[in-house]
């Protein structure tokens, strides 16, 4: 659960169906090796240096993937895998690809923005597939939310390394971890939370300033606002959805 990432929608009533939770899974399981040929294309692509960089790419990869599939074959309700869990496969695809450019040093370039932007513009259309396809699910809405901190993350250090910004841009790439090591401390921040609109706009503004600052030798005043803005609206988002939860606590 995530104050910043709630893209938490409610699942479809279904009957219990042990056995056909393996058709989407081996189709998971395929398509994540599809997925791995696209994170070692993407990672030289991004002119990583050498296999090291591209193999810690892989290995965030390989990792994600498997706690997904780990978590799909315990809790997912759908016998069909859907386009909806393809879409984030690939957004996880592309996020891994990013760690390689990072790992090897090679700083901010125009390529980790392109990427982002794509991985960016297709968060969304995995849950819109869902909905039309009717295979909802709170493994499918917690998928994306991580694939989106994930994301956050690697472009803060991203951003950090190039030295496009100060470390104060580490705070942007951090909310999820952070309220996550919060709720074990704090059992009440652990409880559901209603959907807001305003929410899933702040996790926009938030993706949408760090890939801005990749761009190569971006003005270091205008990093500092557009940091200051994603920093503000996190809070405000945060703010609001802790007293929410502090109000009900039981």
């Amino acid at each position: 659960m995530s104050i910043a990432y709630p893209d938490m929608a409610r699942p479809v009533p279904h009957a219990p169906d042990p056995g056909g939770r393996l058709v989407p899974l081996r189709r998971f399981a395929a398509a994540a090796g599809l997925g791995a040929v696209v994170v070692v294309g993407l990672g030289f692509g991004l002119k990583a240096q050498g296999w090291l960089p591209v193999g810690a790419a892989l290995g965030v990869y390989g990792a994600a993937v498997v706690l997904a599939g780990w978590v799909m074959a315990r809790s997912y309700p759908h016998r069909a895998l859907g386009l909806c869990n393809l879409v984030t496969l690939l957004r996880l695809a592309l996020m891994s690809a990013l760690v390689a450019p990072l790992v090897s040093g090679s700083g901010a370039q125009w390529g980790v923005l392109m990427v982002a932007a794509v991985a960016l513009a297709l968060d969304g259309v995995d849950g819109w597939l869902a909905r039309r396809q009717h295979l909802v699910s709170q493994f499918g809405a917690r998928f994306d939310m991580e694939v989106d901190a994930g994301l956050g993350l690697v472009l803060a250090v991203s951003a950090f390394a190039a030295g496009s910004a100060g470390a104060a841009v580490l705070a942007l790439g951090m909310p999820r971890y952070v309220f996550a090591a919060a709720g074990r401390i704090l059992p009440w921040l652990d409880a559901p939370l209603p959907d807001r609109i305003g929410r899933k706009w702040v996790c926009v503004i938030q993706i949408g300033v760090l890939i801005g600052l990749q761009v190569p030798g971006l003005p270091v005043p205008l990093a500092h606002a557009a940091i200051t803005l994603a920093a503000a609206a996190l809070c405000w988002s945060f703010g609001r959805d802790i007293l929410w939860l502090w109000r009900r606590r039981a």
